[in-house]
């Protein structure tokens, strides 16, 4: 019989009844036999047994070492001892050495190109800020205190924010636009801003504008009458001293400001909501800001839901329209709306954002392919894309997924809208893409285009996506990236002009910039309203560089005059800075490449009801 055998052949077993005793006992004799022929080599061992006890004894002491409390063959104990000092070289050694030789850190890797646009650009803001500055204000030194006397007539004065662009004037509606992309920027790239060292900075500049936005109405009430709109400005036509007949430094202003005040402005309204909603989720670290933020964000928001303001801030008033008319305020409803669930996580904001009659009023799904174009007048891309990540991160299902759906294939075909291949928009020979029309300050408006497309890349590779649909397309991320990297490069210099188009980055940028304060010497000298137009007409290099100011950019040909009289291309302005900050720290790779997917969810509790508890354990 044969049985497995799981050290491997066969077993084989044989029974009693098959063995006959006497084979067995002749076998057992011829071994026996055979083993006393046999001449056997005895090894130490056996020799040993043989020897006589002193004799053993004498070898015994010479091969065991005798520790006292234990006895150890000499070959065991030369190997422990070797053991252990091999183990003190290879372990005990480097950790003594590297705790008596000076510490050698890493160098960080050096800083790309992108970052480096940043550090500048965001200094733009230092150079345009009104009011009391802070003693170092990063070394703009050209600059000093000004405007301390805005809105003395008010009840809370009017000291602070920053003036526009190369005049003096204070216009909230696009300083609240500004104010919502760097805390929105801030909110999704919030590691990459540590990692450059930035943070900080970027916050300060995000609380010197909402400081001072809360200063524009009765953010501590539950409803307000007005809202101040705007500081300083001029009339067509003026002459008057004022802020566009003068040309003179913000700190030797000594001609009237006055405050405009809007009874009925939804779209500004709107837009305040969003940079002080925006800004609590930044400041979530410090309650008592952060809720007081997210209070007037509501408070503000309620005055342009009323029925009876339900009409454009600028409508009628000289001192608006012509500079920042508003085109309409739908769309500034759904981004408000937006930043205010998700700075308070009250239902009936994104219940207000996803009402099929907020987009059919805002024509938020037409073909007009001037409403992909994100700006300080036009909010839907921004909108739907804020609104498209609630969707790819949270999904919240039924009753905001048929709306959010839509919303997401909109903000699809926006990002195929940017794709040159498609021939949505017109491009210069250089590559830049005209987004609006060829007319002036079009950087703005690409720089804007870029943020959206970085960010919605880094949406998808965040959910390891690798693409969308462009009809029968599929796009993948790289293609958006790379439109996105192209077109801040050429603000950056790589253009026909070569010329980059952010003062002080690289060596060939903009030095007559249309810019009041840059262009004035600071030789502790006051020039008067009249006087100082010598400088605007000078052309001379400015005494003062304004670091970091992007300009408004070439004409449609690829091609830029450096000359401070045209200001449709030489003059930049805070909403423009706001979009090339945005665009910069999403495709800057020095503090890494992704996202920070929860924090703008901080404050946004769970979408569906939590488990019920267990039944308690069943008693007999």
């Amino acid at each position: 019989m044969h049985s497995a055998n799981h050290w491997g052949g066969a077993l084989e077993i044989v029974g009693e009844s098959q063995v006959d005793s006497t084979d067995d006992h002749r076998s057992q004799n011829a071994d026996w036999d055979k083993a006393s022929r046999k001449s056997y080599t005895l090894d130490e061992t056996q020799r040993s047994w043989l020897l006589d006890p002193e004799t053993r004894l004498s070898n015994k002491k010479n091969k065991y070492v005798d520790l006292g409390c234990i006895v150890c063959s000499r070959k065991a104990l030369k190997w422990s001892l070797g053991m252990v000092a091999l183990a003190f070289l290879v372990i005990g050694m480097p950790i003594i050495i590297s705790k008596y030789l000076p510490e050698n850190h890493h160098r960080p890797l050096p800083p790309d190109d992108f970052t480096l646009a940043l550090h500048k650009a965001l200094l733009f803001f230092d150079a345009q800020k009104s009011g009391r500055l802070p003693k170092n204000n990063y070394s703009i030194n050209w600059r000093g205190d000004s405007g301390l006397q805005d809105g003395n007539t008010t009840e809370r004065g009017l000291v602070g924010g920053y003036y526009d662009a190369g005049d003096n004037i204070k216009f909230h509606f696009p300083m609240s636009f500004a104010l919502t992309m760097l805390s929105w920027s801030l909110i999704e790239y919030e590691g990459k801003y540590k990692a450059i060292d930035e943070y900080e900075h970027v916050r300060d500049l995000i609380k010197w504008g909402t400081d001072y936005l809360l200063l524009t109405f009765n953010s501590s009430a539950s409803s307000v009458p007005y809202i101040y709109s705007q500081v300083g400005g001029s009339m067509n036509g003026s002459t008057v001293p004022d802020d566009h007949t003068c040309w003179t430094r913000p700190e030797d202003m000594d001609y009237p400001r006055p405050v405009q005040t809007s009874y009925a402005g939804p779209e500004l309204a709107g837009e305040m909501a969003a940079a002080l909603a925006a800004a609590s989720i930044v400041f979530r670290d410090n309650n008592v800001y952060s809720e007081k933020l997210a209070k007037g964000a509501a408070t503000v928001f309620e005055f342009g839901r009323d029925q009876s303001k339900r009409r454009t801030y600028s409508s009628q008033n000289p001192y608006i329209e012509h500079y920042y008319n508003s085109s309409g305020y739908y769309d500034e409803y759904m981004w408000g709306a937006a930043w205010l669930y998700y700075a308070t996580g009250n239902r009936s904001y994104v219940s207000l954002a996803t009402n099929q009659g907020l987009p059919s009023d805002a024509h938020a799904f037409s073909m007009n392919r001037d409403l992909n174009v994100l700006s300080w007048d036009n909010k839907l891309p921004a909108a739907m894309m804020l609104l498209t990540r609630l969707r790819i991160f949270l999904n919240p299902g039924y009753p905001y997924e048929a709306m959010l759906s839509s919303y997401h294939n909109k903000t699809g075909l926006t990002m195929c809208s940017y794709l040159q291949r498609y021939n949505v928009y017109n491009w210069t020979q250089g590559g830049l893409i005209q987004l609006n029309h060829g007319r002036g300050q079009p950087l703005q408006y690409v720089a804007n285009a870029a943020f959206l497309a970085s960010l919605f890349a880094d949406y998808l590779n965040a959910t390891g996506v690798p693409g969308w649909n462009c009809g029968p397309d599929f796009i993948l991320t790289e293609d958006l990236r790379s439109f996105a990297s192209s077109q801040i490069n050429y603000i950056l210099g790589a253009n026909p002009m070569n010329m980059s188009y952010v003062v002080g980055y690289g060596n060939n940028y903009p030095k007559r910039v249309h810019h009041r304060g840059a262009s004035i010497p600071n030789d502790n000298k006051k020039y008067s309203c009249r006087g100082g137009w010598k400088w605007y007409q000078s052309r001379n290099s400015n005494p003062n560089t304004i670091i970091g100011a992007m300009v408004g950019g070439p004409n449609k040909f690829d091609e830029y005059e450096d000359i401070r009289s045209d200001y449709s291309h030489g003059e930049p302005t805070v909403a423009g800075n706001a979009g090339l900050v945005a665009a910069l720290v999403s495709l800057t790779t020095s503090g890494g490449q992704v996202i920070e997917k929860n924090i703008i969810f901080s404050a946004v509790p769970p979408l569906y009801p939590p488990s019920p508890p267990p039944p308690s354990p069943w008693k007999p």
